[in-house]
């Protein structure tokens, strides 16, 4: 099965809380595939961010796919309202189950693309048991909670061999890689075949000007 192209999905983690729905228009504007949405808990992660009602107050302001990463434990009595909010897929990490076949279950019920989240100390096994249920794999390139931090190279063989095992299920399945990413790490992540990166400081960084410019280098 050929690659597909690598898609930039924002995180509006970094974006300005305080005119979330314009920031959305802009990145959409310039470029972006999809928007990712990082939900805390404060208790699965540290820090606390936002719940469905955010997801569907802003769900009218771009019609690409929300990209919803629930960092959040437990994951399951959450997944309906965001499905319902207008969440395109939702992502969440093993370790929030306790039931993943369970989770990937009840997200596909719900007409939802499943995702499976590994964390930078997360073994590549847990995902054998159910690829052939999931539609993306996302690989944690810092630990979760907080954006600005530093790519973790260690993951880039995690990268490569998650790349194999898609392959190897002749599913279409997204590889996408979130924390760190910058034009350089971004790069390092499609090398080792990651096809959509995820992206804060590197996108929301200079303003709404400078948004084209910012998804173009990510690409490129």
């Amino acid at each position: 099965m050929p690659k597909q192209s690598v898609r930039i999905a924002p995180s509006i983690l970094s974006a300005d809380f305080a005119a979330l729905g314009a920031e959305i228009e802009a990145v959409d504007a310039a470029g972006a595939d999809w928007i990712h949405v990082d939900v805390m808990d404060n208790h699965f992660v540290p820090n606390l961010t936002i719940g469905p009602m955010v997801v569907k107050a802003l769900r009218k302001h771009s019609k690409k796919r929300f990209d919803v990463h629930l960092m959040v434990s437990p994951v399951d009595p959450l997944v309906t309202a965001f499905a319902e909010a207008g969440a395109d897929g939702l992502s969440f990490h093993p370790e929030a189950g306790p039931h993943v076949h369970r989770s990937i279950q009840h997200i596909k019920s719900l007409g939802k693309r499943a995702g499976l989240v590994l964390n930078p100390a997360t073994p590549v096994s847990v995902l054998d048991n159910v690829m052939d249920l999931l539609d993306l794999v996302l690989v944690m390139s810092v630990n979760p909670g907080f954006g600005g931090q530093a790519f973790i190279e260690s993951q880039l063989p995690k990268i490569s061999a998650i790349r194999k095992l898609i392959e190897a299920s002749g599913r279409a399945i997204d590889l996408e890689v979130d924390g760190g990413v910058n034009p350089q790490t971004a790069r390092q992540c499609i090398e080792a075949g990651a096809d959509a990166l995820v992206a804060g400081t590197a996108v929301f960084s200079g303003g709404p000007s400078k948004y084209a410019a910012n998804i173009k280098a990510l690409r490129s």
